[in-house]
C-alpha cells in the first residue's frame, strides 16, 4: 500500500542476502520489539515439513509435525526474552477460512502458546487502508530496519525488501502494534473459528 510505505522501494534483497542481514539484525534489537503483519490467505512454504505434509493431504502427520517442533520454538522465544525485546505478530484473517489458513492458524497458535504473541484482526479492521491495494507483508525490527517479504505468483517467498528510513520504520511499526492492540487474541479465535473445523477436505 503506497501510502503506508510512503512511496518507497526500499532495497531489493535475493534470499540468501535477506536471510544473512534479517539474522543479524534481529538479534540485536534493543528497542521496540519485532512486529510482524500477514495480510495474504495465502503461501506456499517448500521445505517446512508440516507444510509438506498438510500439501500432501497429511493433515494429521502435519499437525504431529507443528507439536514436534514446540519445544524449538519455545527455546525460541525463550532467547528473545533473554535478549530484551518482545515478538508480536497480527494476522488478517478472512472469512470463511481457506485449507492454507486453517493449518497456518495451527501453527501460529503453537508460537503463541510458546511467547510470541499472535492477534487477529478481520479484513474490516484493514479496509481505509486498502483503497489502492492491500497491505504489504512487513516486519519492524526495533526502529533501524523493516523487510517487506515478496512471493510470486504462487505464494512462494521470491525476495524482500529492505527499509531503513527511521521515519518509516517506526511509522510502520506503529501502524502494526494499533492493529495488535485492537485484534482478538489469537486463543479465543481459534477455539470458536478454528477447532471446530474439519479437516481440509473433508465435509
Amino acid at each position: 500500500m503506497r501510502d503506508l510505505l510512503d512511496g518507497a522501494a526500499g532495497e531489493r534483497m535475493e534470499l540468501d542476502a535477506y536471510y544473512a542481514d534479517f539474522e543479524k539484525n534481529f538479534w540485536t534489537i534493543s528497542e521496540l520489539g519485532f512486529w510482524k503483519l500477514e495480510r495474504q490467505q495465502f503461501f506456499k512454504e517448500p521445505g517446512y515439513d508440516s507444510w509438506e505434509a498438510f500439501a500432501k493431504g497429511e493433515w494429521d502427520e502435519s499437525l504431529r509435525l507443528l507439536d514436534a517442533g514446540r519445544a524449538d520454538m519455545a527455546d525460541y522465544h525463550r532467547r528473545v526474552e533473554e535478549h530484551g525485546f518482545v515478538a508480536r505478530r497480527v494476522r488478517v484473517v478472512e472469512e470463511s477460512i481457506i485449507a492454507y489458513l486453517q493449518w497456518e492458524l495451527y501453527a501460529l497458535r503453537i508460537r503463541d502458546q510458546c511467547g510470541g504473541s499472535v492477534r487477529i484482526v478481520g479484513p474490516d479492521q484493514v479496509a481505509e487502508f486498502e483503497h489502492d491495494a492491500a497491505l504489504p507483508e512487513i516486519y519492524t525490527l526495533g526502529a533501524t530496519v523493516m523487510y517487506q517479504a515478496i512471493y510470486d505468483d504462487d505464494g512462494v517467498l521470491e525476495s524482500a525488501r529492505r527499509f531503513v528510513d527511521r521515519d518509516l520504520v517506526v511509522r510502520c511499526q506503529r501502524f502494526i502494534q494499533d492493529l495488535y492492540e485492537a485484534g482478538q487474541p489469537l486463543e479465543p479465535f481459534f477455539a470458536s473459528h478454528v477447532a471446530t473445523l474439519p479437516p481440509p477436505g473433508q465435509p
